[in-house]
C-alpha cells in the first residue's frame, strides 16, 4: 500500500509509518535474542559467546545493508512525493541489480576471511569452534538477508511499513520454532541458531517478493534491471555515506567487543549479551531515523520543507522521552535483564549489569543524532552523518572504551560510558551542521530544493 505523507498531521504520519516499522525491527532483532536465549537454555558459556560474537558480526552487516538501502528509500520517496510514479520501475530495477552484485561480493569475501575476523575479535579459544560454525552458515545466508532489507527499503520509500511487518512476523515464528528444534533436540548448538535464522529469513524474502509483484507501478521491466549511471549515482551518493557511517559505528562496537574478549570468557559473554540488549533498545531510535528519512524525503520531493523540519523536531522529542525512560529503568533492573540470558555465571551477570547501566544512556543521545542523520539523508546530505560519526568514533568511542578497560579492570561501568559520550558529541555536531545547512531545508512550501541539496534527475 502506497502512502502519501505530504498531507495530514506530521505527527500522525510519523507514528503511522514508524509503528509497523518498529514492530518489524523488533521481530528482526528478536531473531538474535531468541538465538542467544535458547542457546543459553541448552548450552554453556562457550556456545553463548560463540553466538553473541557471530551474531554481532551479522548485526554489523545488516545495519550496513540497511544504511546502504537508505539510498533507494529516499529516491523512491522523492518520486512518490513529486508524483513521478513512472520513474519507480527504473529505480527498483537498478536497486535490485546493485544489491545482487553487492550480496554476492560480500558473501565471497566474508567466507574467505572468516578466520581472520575471529582472530581480530579476540574470540576466546573455548568459543572458536562454535563461532566459526555460526559465521559460516550466516555468511552463506547473506543473499537472503540482503533481499529482505532491499524489499523493505522499497516498501518504505512507497510509504508502506505494514507489509514488511507481516513478512518478518511470519519469519519470526518460524525462527523460534527452528531454534527450539535445532538447538535443543538436534543438539546443533550455535550452528542450529544460525541455520534457523537463515531459513526464516528466506521465508520472509518469498513473501516480500510476492507482495511487491502485486504493485503495478513497482514492477520493473526487464530493461529496468540494466544499470543506469544517473540512477545509480544518486542511490550511491545517498546510500554509501550512510552505510559507511553505520559500518564504522559497528566496527567501533566490534573493537570494544575485542577489548572485552581479551579479558576472558565471562567478560566476553557479559558484553555480548548487553550488546544484544542494546541493539533491541536502539530499535526505537533506528525506526525514527528511517521514518524521518522517508517522511522528509517525500515532503522535500513535494517542496514541503516546513513539514520536513517538523518531522525532524517531533522525532527528536519522542526519542528524548524514550531514551530518558529507558535509562531510568535500566538503573534498577540491569542485572535481571542480563540474567535472562546467562544463568550459570554470577560474575558475568554482575559485569553485564554494570555495563548495561552506563551503556543505556546512549539510547537518549543516539536518538538525537539518528533523527538528524535521517533528515540529512532525505536532502542528499548523508555525508554530514558520516563525518559526525567518524569524529565521535575516533575521538571518544574507541579511545574511551580502551582507557576505561585499562584503568578500571574490575568493572565494566566506565567502559559502558564510551558509547553515550560519543553520541553526545555527534549530537552537538549535528546541530552545527543543521544550522550551517539552513539553505537546503529552510524554504517556503512552494519552493524547490536547490540543486546542491537534492537533485531531481530524470
Amino acid at each position: 500500500m502506497q502512502r502519501n505523507m505530504t498531507r495530514g498531521s506530521i505527527a500522525g504520519n510519523l507514528f503511522l509509518f514508524a509503528g509497523p516499522f518498529l514492530v518489524s525491527s523488533f521481530l528482526q532483532t528478536f531473531y538474535g535474542l531468541a538465538d542467544l536465549f535458547i542457546t543459553g537454555q541448552f548450552n554453556g558459556t562457550a556456545s553463548i559467546s560463540g553466538v553473541s560474537i557471530g551474531s554481532q558480526v551479522m548485526h554489523m552487516l545488516t545495519v550496513v545493508i540497511v544504511g546502504f538501502s537508505v539510498g533507494p528509500t529516499v529516491m523512491i520517496a522523492r518520486a512518490v512525493g513529486a508524483r513521478k510514479e513512472n520513474a519507480l520501475g527504473s529505480l527498483i530495477g537498478n536497486t535490485v541489480s546493485l544489491f545482487a552484485v553487492f550480496a554476492a561480493a560480500v558473501t565471497v569475501l566474508l567466507l574467505i576471511f572468516t578466520n581472520p575476523i575471529m582472530q581480530a575479535l579476540s574470540t576466546p579459544a573455548e568459543a572458536m569452534k562454535e563461532t566459526r560454525r555460526y559465521m559460516i552458515i550466516c555468511f552463506l545466508g547473506i543473499p537472503f538477508i540482503t533481499a529482505y532489507n532491499v524489499a523493505s527499503a522499497i516498501f518504505r520509500g512507497l510509504g508502506d511499513t505494514k507489509s514488511p511487518m507481516k513478512f518478518v512476523a511470519a519469519a519470526g515464528i518460524i525462527n523460534v520454532g527452528l531454534d527450539i528444534l535445532l538447538i535443543g533436540p538436534a543438539g546443533m548448538g550455535a550452528a542450529g541458531a544460525a541455520l534457523a535464522t537463515v531459513l526464516s529469513q528466506a521465508v520472509s524474502d518469498i513473501l516480500a517478493i510476492n507482495s511487491l509483484r502485486r504493485i503495478s507501478s513497482a514492477v520493473p521491466d526487464r530493461k529496468d534491471f540494466g544499470f543506469r549511471k544517473e540512477t545509480l549515482s544518486e542511490i550511491l551518493r545517498i546510500g554509501v555515506p550512510v552505510a559507511m557511517q553505520e559500518g564504522f559505528i559497528q566496527i567501533s562496537f566490534l573493537v570494544i567487543t575485542a577489548i572485552a574478549n581479551s579479558r576472558g570468557v565471562e567478560v566476553s559473554a557479559a558484553v555480548g549479551v548487553v550488546e544484544k540488549v542494546i541493539s533491541f533498545l536502539f530499535l526505537v531510535p533506528s525506526a525514527m531515523m528511517s521514518t524521518v528519512s522517508a517522511v522528509a524525503a517525500q515532503n522535500a520531493g513535494a517542496g514541503r520543507h516546513d513539514r520536513s523540519r517538523q518531522a525532524l523536531f517531533y522525532s527528536i522529542l519522542f526519542c528524548c522521552i524514550y531514551g530518558a525512560c529507558v535509562f531510568a529503568l535500566c538503573q534498577f533492573i540491569s542485572e535481571q535483564i542480563v540474567s535472562l540470558f546467562i544463568h550459570s555465571d554470577p560474575l558475568a551477570v554482575a559485569l553485564g549489569g554494570q555495563y548495561l547501566r552506563s551503556y543505556s544512556l546512549d539510547t537518549l543521545f543516539a536518538g538525537i543524532q539518528f533523527c538528524f542523520s535521517g533528515f540529512f539523508s532525505a536532502y542528499g546530505k548523508a555525508f554530514y552523518s558520516f563525518v559526525h560519526n567518524i569524529i565521535s568514533i575516533l575521538a571518544v568511542r574507541i579511545p574511551g572504551a580502551y582507557l576505561a578497560s585499562l584503568y578500571y579492570p574490575d568493572t565494566l561501568y566506565p567502559m559502558g560510558l564510551a558509547a553515550p559520550m560519543g553520541s553526545l558529541l555527534s549530537s552537538v555536531i549535528c546541530v552545527i551542521f543543521y544550522l550551517h545547512g539552513r539553505k537546503y531545508w529552510h524554504f517556503s512550501p512552494d519552493e524547490n530544493v536547490p540543486r546542491g541539496g537534492m537533485s531531481d534527475k530524470k
